[in-house]
């Protein structure tokens, strides 16, 4: 797997630091859907959840010690905080999704990631171990999930949120909530298995359970 280059001044194409060279052809581009990305994530249904809980319970409380009158004083200043705070989660994930481009070429996966510093990583196939797929079966939202050969290593903070929930132990990077996600498997499948026999990129698919 080669580094990074987070020091480009420009793309001749989106999401490609540097020309493909030639022979090697872009397959497929795609980026997370910005609703599915804060809502995996960003957490951003739990910490819309949490507060309106809290809301609730404060305002329980005050009512109890001063009736309707001041149970709305306290459930108004923490419904703006949840209502807030949700919206910031939501603007944040969007910045995230419109700034990460994904690409699938004939050699190699890239993930060109990063709001506020671009940052990019190439994987050729030759470092992929196998890959993985979770979808909602409601939408075709989901996330493909490579996990790399022995001795590839990549930073968990570097790749955060690109990269498979719940395997904080093995960084794997991922297309994080991509739509019509089981069609862009096939395809980086497929690309795989054309430029190598070994190792063998075979998905299993998961569904993704609804919250």
């Amino acid at each position: 797997m080669s580094g990074h280059d987070s020091d480009f001044d420009f793309e001749p194409q989106p999401g490609l630091p540097k020309p493909l060279p030639e022979g090697e052809d872009l397959l497929w581009q795609g980026s997370p859907d910005p609703v599915a990305l804060a809502r995996e994530a960003f957490k951003a249904n739990w910490v819309l959840g949490y507060l309106l809980i809290l809301a609730v319970w404060r305002a329980s409380i005050a009512f109890q010690a001063g009736g309707f009158g001041q149970s709305v004083a306290v459930f108004l200043p923490y419904l703006v905080l949840a209502l807030a705070a949700y919206g910031l989660i939501r603007l944040l994930a969007r910045a995230v999704a419109r700034a990460a481009i994904y690409s699938i070429t004939t050699n190699r996966v890239i993930l060109r990631i990063g709001a506020a510093l671009q940052v990019t990583w190439t994987v050729p196939f030759t470092k992929v171990a196998s890959a993985s797929l979770s979808t909602r079966p409601m939408t075709g939202t989901g996330t493909i999930a490579l996990e790399l050969v022995p001795g590839q290593h990549i930073s968990f903070l570097a790749l955060w949120p690109h990269l498979r929930p719940g395997f904080g132990h093995t960084v794997q990077p991922a297309f994080r909530c991509i739509p019509d996600a089981a069609q862009v498997a096939r395809i980086l499948s497929d690309a795989a298995q054309t430029r190598i026999n070994e190792p063998v990129v075979s998905f299993t698919p998961t569904a993704v359970p609804a919250e």
